[in-house]
């Protein structure tokens, strides 16, 4: 998750780096919005997102009051 000052977020997501791909993911359904996954990693990161969806909701609403966000722990 990134801050954009200057830019209202309307929708819960988060952005998904990997490789030459990237993707912007809704926190709730965690689900793919934007970009390309190979399926494999849209797999892993849908796993990922729905294991951490409370600290993905925490980490929005943090960003929105203007805090910074806490890390996440990866998938192992």
């Amino acid at each position: 998750m990134f801050p954009e000052p200057s830019t209202a977020h309307h929708l819960p997501h988060f952005h998904v780096y990997y490789q030459e791909h990237t993707a912007v993911y809704s926190v709730e359904p965690v689900a793919i919005i934007a970009g390309y996954l190979p399926q494999r990693q849209q797999r892993l990161v849908e796993a990922w997102g729905e294991i951490h969806l409370d600290e993905l909701k925490n980490d929005w609403n943090s960003l929105l009051a203007g805090h910074t966000v806490k890390p996440i722990k990866p998938l192992e």
